[in-house]
């Protein structure tokens, strides 16, 4: 079926997770709620058009042929409407072309976007994330040569960071980098997993490429970080000579088969520094921290799209006596709960991504340390959270189709094949539970206490209309600031036990706070709201549990153990 952009929802969820306070500062002042929804009807008609390009991209994969990628059917065209549209640059400063929106805007363009087809729209997110890197980081003449160019989509960027034997261990990377003599230097290696390493519809393809000088220490600290062209940019900054790179092979995919994933092979090829020498991992996790909200919101946004497709054929599809006596299976009890957890899910996934996007504008808009730091512990929430749910959501919808959910002309099969490698990118789930309960623990959880207490500041306010919604979500939130507690004060590796768990956990929560808020803004909303509350809410507990185990009782389980 066609999907529609759900437009009330983004505008009625912007209100909920407080975006009146990103358009209330002198940054985003041009962002009023009239522009943001011209902004957002004018992106929907158009990821609405892009739809088709899914199931064409799924069938008809990217190829290589003859050293060149050829790309999908229509996905020229679809990106060059995405390019001329400006919403590949829309948060990127307006020195360089960009509008300068906030990242929350982007973020629901995105969402919507990536719900018409994925694989296009990580193309665009990719060199969002390039265009930020550089704005934080590059020399001025690196920023005008290459940032007007990506902002108007003429030219698009990538990221170079695994190889073979460097995997989640960044650390472990063995491409070298050699200066020239004139400021340039020469890049060999070979990197793998390159999204949209190649296509056959922009003038140029820019690699941010992480290697090591010879003078670089082992580790993360001796990692540097270069933009290594396709073309080298003349003196007018037009695609000159080839560059000594160029696609090996593609990988054969699960999903996302319109999206070109990359071997790529840089022979001497000629890169320019960014930033300071054997400080690329800092210049490079701006740009993924950027994507790992964008993937978060992936994720999300399939499972969007998964809902509607479910929906729309539960609706339709005569099984059976039905209790209500439409013969339509959503009747069935189970089909409705089916229906019901995918959109909580999809509604308390976003609500936690437009929170940390909203947090990041406002922590660029102030500077203040304290929305910083909550920028910082609701990323890998969002990214974890966001993609766990497009997994579980699409899951969901191949089995609302039954036995038609297995027949990939429905089209439910895709979506679920697509969004799993979403939890795999741009550090697993399990990488990001890590970072949670580590560093983003590094300030004796102060970040995530300021948060359980608005939380139950809400839930206190809601007491009068919604007592039992409310009592359970301020006993949860409390219930998290224990364990929060009890985690801080274990060793390292018992943390990391309960790593997975305790985001999990934390995100339950997030979310029953957010649907307890879009109860009291919208008596239409309670009875989802109750759904969320009273059925998945309640995992908190037993999730929590396993955090207090640590890991004693994960290593008694040996390799032997495991293998018997």
């Amino acid at each position: 079926m066609p999907y529609r952009a759900p437009l009330s929802e983004f505008t009625f969820l912007l209100d909920v997770v407080g975006f009146a306070e990103v358009a209330a500062t002198d940054r985003f002042a041009e962002a009023s709620p009239d522009t943001v929804a011209a902004i957002l009807s004018e992106a929907g008609k158009l990821c609405e058009t892009l739809t088709p390009l899914n199931r064409a991209g799924d069938k008809h994969p990217a190829r290589l042929e003859n050293g060149v990628v050829r790309t999908s059917p229509g996905f020229a065209e679809g990106y060059r409407a995405i390019a001329t549209g400006g919403w590949v640059g829309m948060s990127a400063s307006p020195e360089f072309g960009g509008m300068g929106l906030p990242i929350s805007v982007t973020t629901c363009v995105n969402d919507m976007m990536g719900s018409a087809c994925l694989a296009l729209q990580l193309n665009p997110l990719m060199t969002q994330g390039q265009i930020e890197a550089l704005e934080h980081h590059a020399s001025d003449a690196l920023k005008s040569m290459y940032i007007p160019k990506l902002v108007s989509g003429e030219w698009c960027g990538t990221m170079n960071l695994t190889e073979s034997q460097a995997g989640s261990d960044v650390g472990a990377v063995r491409t070298k980098a050699e200066a020239l003599g004139d400021g340039t230097y020469a890049i060999t290696g070979q990197k793998i997993f390159i999204s949209w390493g190649d296509n056959d519809f922009s003038g140029n393809v820019c690699h941010l490429v992480l290697a090591r000088l010879p003078d670089g220490p082992e580790g993360t600290k001796g990692i540097s970080l270069f933009m290594v062209p396709k073309m080298i940019p003349d003196a007018d900054g037009n695609p000159g000579a080839r560059n000594t790179l160029h696609v090996v092979s593609l990988e054969h995919k699960l999903g996302l088969h319109g999206s070109p994933t990359a071997v790529m092979q840089y022979d001497a090829a000629q890169g320019w520094l960014i930033g300071e020498p054997h400080k690329g991992m800092a210049a490079m996790f701006t740009m993924m921290n950027n994507a790992r909200l964008g993937v978060g919101m992936q994720g999300v946004a399939v499972a969007e799209a998964a809902f509607q497709q479910a929906l729309s054929y539960a609706m339709d599809r005569k099984q059976g006596r039905t209790p209500l006596g439409s013969g339509a299976i959503i009747d069935h009890a189970d089909v409705r709960r089916m229906l019901a957890e995918m959109k909580a899910e999809v509604f308390s996934a976003r609500a936690i991504g437009l929170a940390c996007a909203v947090a990041i504008d406002m922590a660029r808009a102030t500077g203040s340390a304290e929305w910083q730091a909550r920028a910082a512990l609701l990323t890998p929430i969002a990214k974890a959270y966001g993609t766990d749910t497009g997994c579980e959501v699409a899951h969901l919808g191949v089995q609302v189709h039954g036995g038609m959910g297995f027949i990939e002309e429905t089209g439910a099969a895709q979506f679920s094949r697509d969004v799993r490698v979403t939890a795999i990118y741009e550090g697993t789930n399990g990488i990001q539970a890590m970072d949670l309960v580590a560093r983003k623990m590094m300030d004796h959880g102060e970040a995530a206490y300021r948060l359980f207490d608005e939380v139950q500041a809400a839930a206190e306010m809601a007491r009068g209309k919604h007592p039992d919604l409310a009592g359970a979500v301020w006993i949860s939130a409390e219930a998290m600031r224990e364990a929060t507690e009890g985690l801080i004060a274990m060793p390292l590796q018992d943390r990391f036990a309960g790593a997975a768990p305790y985001l999990r956990a934390f995100a339950r929560v997030l979310g029953g706070h957010f649907h307890l808020k879009s109860a009291l803004a919208d008596p239409g909303r309670l009875a989802l709201a109750e759904f969320a509350t009273k059925r998945l809410l309640p995992e908190y507990a037993s999730l929590l549990a396993q955090v207090r185990e640590g890991a004693a009782g994960l290593y008694a389980l040996t390799p032997e153990a495991l293998s018997a």
